[in-house]
């Protein structure tokens, strides 16, 4: 090895510099309340946008101390296929074509019913 080598000292993992005349960003500490009971206290720059909620270790969404929440999103209803075959029949006609299905599956004859809707 070269005599100007550094030895004993880990390069790449340890830094030479100092903290001395180093001045940090304005900052604010922002607390978080967990639905489950956990409280989260993050600094973040007197610039940043702050979120009104913030995602907890536990999963949660945790949402800002003393700000208004979010208003609840109204969800669109979801047409099930229920939905959709109830505005074609309805419980009777339903009734009727389960009974008539049920006699197919048995292999017994059907006499079908007048309350079919023509397509």
């Amino acid at each position: 090895m070269a005599e100007g080598a550094l030895r004993g000292t880990r390069l790449g993992t340890s830094s030479f510099e100092t903290d001395e005349n180093v001045i940090l960003a304005p900052r604010q500490t922002i607390v978080y309340d967990c639905p489950n009971g956990h409280v989260l206290a993050v600094p973040m720059s007197l610039e940043a946008e702050v979120p009104t909620s913030w995602d907890c270790h536990c999963g949660s969404q945790a949402l800002q101390r003393d700000v208004a929440r979010p208003e609840a999103k109204a969800g669109k209803h979801v047409r099930t296929h229920w939905d959709m075959l109830l505005e074609r029949r309805s419980i009777e006609e339903l009734e009727v074509l389960l009974a008539e299905r049920l006699e197919i599956m048995r292999g017994r004859p059907v006499e079908f019913g007048d309350v079919r809707k023509s397509a």
